[in-house]
């Protein structure tokens, strides 16, 4: 943790030292309270409303947005409860309000509210709120505003991962759970641990910004291995397609993945204990302790995983620990603090099985490590009726090592670089400062404001045969964003933008409009049809080998002169209710064109030397189709199928043939679709997901000729059995067709491989 964090820690501690309340519980909810249609609360100003949120099943849901609405649709307060489900209104005057909350991943809540004379309870009036398992298309998302909002509100196509589908699914790491959602296509070189990419509407691999708790863990020029982060404690995983830089910043060219953490949700403390089993000398363990009282809450876990894997040189271990908490300071105040951190180490095979015809042998001694550390503590502030402020500092570390001891493949310095000794390292810091402010004045306008600062060092060094090639790169960064929503009868309307200072690039502002508007009306067979338009830039900042250059073995000039990478980017498309709701269909075209994409330039110096430019064009277009239903509150299922045309427009340095002009991007298909179907009942729950990938091209980079990877389907399958209310039992089957395929050509996916194990939980939850 950097030095900082200090202050926030400080205050934290004065914080909590000032306030002697803090410690008192806020009181359970009703028991056996269920959601009135409407409320009768007394009219004491002094004394305040307590809506406390609940899901479907009675659990208490915390990070909800509580809105409270006058007639005529002008905003008395707005609120987010806390990890208890409490959200504390202030007193209220005789009248008729409107009460909705919005929370992720379930449905909007709308309830009327009379408020009237009369007693009220010591400590203010309780009313219980419960949440609704949304339908197709109105569920509740966070990462398409940075505020909760309805899809419609937002106006993103945003696809996510809940609570039950990661339980259900064990991810191993990141890519294992986002190659599953519509739009994604994820490849990764080999199996357990590999360096896995993400490719989202032809974009390249370091053209999605990924958040952990709000967090940017991309190194510097949007670098990021999926596979190489496991997902302990993880609640939901949200992926927002589109150009998002208005938002989000540097790196959210073509998507923003955010990944949220669990909190303590159980009156006594929960401990969850897991172990499992498998093929391929597979071992995992968890623990798990969690609670939320009072006005505290807390959740603690470690996660441990070993495998052989299913070769030589393919073993790989994670380890990860961390601890999510938080408390309300006051009745206007609460903090957060997280702390996560990550060690793995991963054997690396190279590339040597190709499509099927095994070429090479595989490496027998590379390797790679990863140790991560992130930090943040963040506060939340409601000082107005109308308005929430957040203000966060973040740290995050990472240092990786990639190395090769032995050439036992071949290298002999002059013309065989097949497998050649080297060893890599980067230490990469990402500390920053966040502000965000909300302010909601009517139900159809809301306003959403920022500030961003953020401190990026790295050391970077890469020793070979040719030397030692050092990298030092610094550079602080700001940025100013705003957003303004507005939704009036059947028309919804977003626009944001953003201004950026980079000490890399300078200054450069990034505009985004969004629309959407409800063509027609309806219920029933065929229900409401919404059209929706947005058009939106995005950039990526270089590298810092790209921007700083380096010295040793094989100079690269520094290019203090680059700009960002951009694309323009426009979609338009429709959603089509069926079936009273409960299935919709939506497609999407969408069109990016990529420009000053940077590459690598030969300069005429001796012996040899280069230097990185904006050189490079590409276009991007297709369509994004999905179909969604909800069979019942138990069980949903999904499809979608993406359509990918991609071509280089401009590639005047390119070193082959399969990336010159004219020819496709790799690693892109043209066809990519997923499935999912998600059963989840007290005693048991099942889960089937689906990932197909058509044909794409793709090169070996060593010779052999290879153009194109082949296209696979795989298919996960996943399931608990409630043993007891405090033993469950699992299974997971990955690769469950046993297909042999490459995700990126070379490097074998791993065949089929289960995990069996059972999940222990003493203490019990809340009761309602």
């Amino acid at each position: 943790m950097r030095i900082f964090l200090l202050p926030f820690v400080v205050l934290l501690l004065l914080l909590l030292s000032l306030n002697p309340l803090l410690a008192q519980s806020a009181g359970p909810a009703a028991a056996g309270a269920a959601p009135p249609t409407v409320a009768a609360v007394p009219a004491q100003p002094s004394h305040p409303l307590i809506v406390t949120v609940t899901d479907p099943s009675g659990a208490l849901v915390g990070g909800a947005r509580v809105e409270l609405l006058a007639e005529g649709g002008a905003v008395v307060s707005v609120r987010s409860t806390s990890a208890i489900g409490d959200a504390l209104v202030p007193g209220l005057h005789t009248g008729k309000f409107t009460l909705r909350v919005l929370a992720a991943g379930f449905a909007e809540k709308v309830l009327p509210l009379n408020v009237s004379g009369g007693p009220v309870p010591s400590g203010g009036e309780r009313f219980a709120v419960q949440l609704e398992v949304a339908n197709p298309g109105e569920v509740v998302v966070v990462s398409a505003t940075r505020l909760p909002a309805t899809e419609s509100e937002g106006i993103g196509q945003v696809s996510a991962l809940n609570a039950d589908q990661l339980l259900l699914m064990q991810p191993v790491a990141a890519n294992d759970a986002v190659r599953f959602l519509p739009g994604a296509v994820v490849n990764t070189t080999g199996q357990r641990g590999g360096l896995a990419s993400l490719f989202v509407r032809g974009g390249n691999s370091n053209y999605n910004k990924v958040l952990v708790d709000g967090v940017p863990v991309n190194e510097p020029g949007g670098i990021f291995n999926y596979g190489d982060v496991p997902l302990a404690s993880a609640d939901r995983i949200e992926l927002l397609r589109g150009a998002q830089s208005a938002l989000y910043g540097s790196d959210a060219i073509t998507s923003v993945v955010q990944v949220f953490s669990a909190t303590g949700k159980s009156e006594t403390p929960e401990l969850n204990l897991t172990s499992s089993g498998g093929n391929f000398g597979t071992a995992t363990g968890n623990v798990n302790l969690s609670q939320a009282v009072g006005r505290f809450d807390y959740n603690l876990f470690a996660d441990e995983l070993h495998t052989n894997g299913q070769g030589a040189n393919d073993g790989y271990s994670a380890s990860s620990q961390g601890v999510n908490t938080g408390a309300v300071l006051n009745d206007w105040a609460s903090a957060r603090f997280r702390l996560r951190h990550n060690n793995t180490r991963t054997g690396v095979q190279g590339g040597w099985d190709f499509n099927g015809t095994r070429l090479l042998a595989p490496d027998a001694d590379q390797y790679a490590r990863q140790n991560s550390t992130l930090g943040s503590l963040e506060f939340m502030l409601h000082p107005g009726k109308r308005w929430q402020h957040r203000i966060a500092g973040y740290d995050y570390y990472t240092n990786r090592l990639n190395a090769d001891r032995v050439a036992d493949r071949g290298c002999d310095g002059a013309s065989v670089f097949i497998d050649c000794a080297f060893r890599t390292v980067g230490d990469i810091n990402r500390s920053g400062f966040q502000y965000q402010g909300e302010y909601t004045p009517r139900a159809w306008a809301k306003s959403v404001f920022g500030y961003e600062f953020e401190d990026e060092n790295a050391f970077y060094n890469a020793s070979s045969a040719f030397g030692d090639s050092p990298t030092h790169g610094l550079r602080r960064n700001h940025a100013l964003y705003g957003e303004e929503l507005l939704s009036w009868k059947k028309l919804s309307l977003v626009l944001s933008g953003r201004y950026v200072h980079n000490e890399s690039f300078g200054d450069k502002a990034v505009p985004r409009v969004a629309a959407s508007y409800v063509l027609r009306d309806g219920t029933g067979l065929v229900g409401a049809t919404r059209l929706r338009f947005a058009y939106a830039t995005g950039i990526k900042a270089p590298s810092f080998e790209e921007s700083f250059g380096n010295g040793g073995g094989f100079p690269t000039l520094p290019n203090p002169n680059l700009k960002p990478e951009e694309t323009r980017s426009f979609e338009a498309g429709f959603t089509q209710a069926l079936a009273s709701d409960k299935v919709v269909f939506s497609s999407t075209y969408f069109r990016n064109r990529f420009r000053n994409q940077i590459d690598f330039a030969f300069l005429d110096c001796a012996p040899y030397c280069g230097q990185y430019v904006n050189v490079n064009q590409a276009l991007a277009h297709g369509v994004e189709s999905e179909l969604q239903g909800r069979v019942s509150a138990k069980l949903t299922w999904s499809l979608s199928h993406t359509y990918t045309s991609t071509r280089i427009e401009s590639a005047p340095f390119a070193f082959d043939p399969l990336l010159s002009e004219g020819k496709p991007l790799l690693r892109r298909p043209h066809h990519a679709g997923s499935a999912q179907v998600t059963y989840v009942a007290q005693k048991w729950g099942a889960n089937l997901g689906g990932s197909l990938v058509g044909r794409r091209a793709d090169s070996d980079f060593l010779g052999y000729g290879i153009t194109h990877a082949a296209g696979y389907a795989l298919v996960n399958l996943g399931g608990w059995y409630a043993v007891h209310p405090n033993l469950t039992a699992f299974v997971n089957v990955d690769n469950a067709l046993n297909r042999h395929y490459n995700e990126v050509v070379g490097y074998p996916g791993l065949s089929a491989n289960f995990r069996a194990g059972l999940r222990i939980r003493i203490g019990k939850e809340r009761e309602h």
